[in-house]
C-alpha cells in the first residue's frame, strides 16, 4: 500500500523535513519509516541491533532521495532515552515516531520481574520522556506531530499478555490526554490500535500468530489519520475485530481475549521479548 501524492505533500508540509522512529528495525516501526522516506523525510531511526539499523538505512538511501541517521540505543536501559535526547536535540526534527515495543506472554505470576520492570521501561518510561520532550518542542515551534504505537489490548485486561496490555492502556490514555491538551498548540497527537501484525514480536513473545495483518497494511492507514483523528485502528482485520466486540461488556471482552491470548501463547513465559 502506497501514499498518495497528496498525503506525501501533507505529511511533510505538517512535520516535516525530519522524523524520529524508534523501533525502526522492524514491523510496524521500519513500515512508517520506509513511507515517510517515500514522502521526503529525512529520518532518525533507532533501535537496539545497529546491524538492521545500518541495512535499513542502506535500503532506504537506495530508494529516496532523503538522510538517514541511525541511533543504536537500547532505550530499556535505565538512561539511554536522555542520551538518545542528546545526541538529536540539536535535530529539526517534525515527527516522532514510538513504535519500539516489548512483549511477553504466559502467566505474571511465572515471569521475571526484572524482565517486567525492563518492559515498563521501554514502553512506558522511554515514551513519556520523549513524547514530554518533544510536546514541549513542538508547543514551542506551534506545529508537529507524536504518534504512539497502541494496541488493541489497550482496551480490556488480558489474560497470558497482562503486563504487556496494561503498558499499551497507559500508552493509549497518555495519547487520547495529549491529543486534546496539544491542539492549541496545533500539534497532532494519534494513537494507532492495531490489531494482530506479523512482525517479530510474535516469535519473540513465544506466539503463534493465526490470522495476521501484515505492516505494509497498516503503515498508509496509521499516516492517513495523522492530523485527523486521535485514535486509529488501522486494518481490515483490526475493524473486523473491534467491530465483534463493541457490543460486549468489558468483562466479556477479557474473556474473549483470554480465549484468543491462550491459543496465541505457550503460557509458560518467555524472557527474550524484546521487539525492537
Amino acid at each position: 500500500m502506497l501514499l498518495s501524492p497528496k498525503e506525501k505533500k501533507r505529511l511533510y508540509h505538517q512535520y516535516g523535513p525530519c522524523a524520529l522512529v524508534t523501533g525502526a528495525s522492524s514491523g510496524i516501526g521500519k513500515e512508517l519509516a520506509e513511507k515517510l522516506a517515500s514522502a521526503g523525510f529525512d529520518l532518525i531511526i533507532n533501535a537496539r541491533n545497529e546491524n538492521n539499523l545500518l541495512a535499513i538505512k542502506e535500503s532506504i538511501q537506495l530508494k529516496y532521495n532523503v538522510q538517514v541517521d541511525v541511533m543504536p540505543i537500547d532505550l530499556s536501559v535505565e538512561g539511554n532515552t536522555d542520551v538518545l535526547i542528546q545526541k538529536i536535540h540539536h535535530k529539526n526534527i517534525g515527527l516522532v515516531v514510538l513504535a519500539a515495543g516489548y512483549g511477553t506472554s504466559g502467566l505474571l505470576k511465572e515471569s521475571s520481574l526484572h524482565t517486567e520492570i525492563n518492559m515498563l521501561r521501554l514502553n512506558c518510561e522511554s515514551v513519556l520522556i520523549l513524547s514530554h520532550y518533544y510536546a514541549q518542542r513542538f508547543s514551542e515551534q506551534r506545529r508537529g506531530g507524536i504518534l504512539f504505537l497502541s494496541s488493541m489490548v489497550a482496551f480490556q485486561g488480558v489474560p497470558y499478555a497482562a503486563h504487556y496490555a496494561a503498558t499499551k492502556a497507559y500508552i493509549q490514555s497518555l495519547a487520547e490526554g495529549m491529543s486534546e491538551e496539544l491542539k492549541p498548540f496545533h500539534v497532532s497527537v494519534l494513537a494507532a490500535a492495531p490489531g494482530p501484525v506479523v512482525s517479530g514480536f510474535g516469535s519473540r513473545a513465544n506466539m503463534t500468530m493465526g490470522k495476521a495483518l501484515s505492516p505494509e497494511e497498516v503503515g498508509v492507514p496509521i499516516l492517513n489519520a495523522l492530523g485527523r483523528h486521535n485514535t486509529v485502528f488501522p486494518g481490515w482485520l483490526t475493524k473486523l475485530l473491534v467491530y465483534s466486540l463493541r457490543t460486549l461488556p468489558r468483562w466479556g471482552k477479557i474473556k474473549v481475549m483470554k480465549q484468543v491470548m491462550s491459543g496465541m501463547a505457550n503460557q509458560t513465559r518467555n524472557t527474550e521479548g524484546l521487539v525492537n
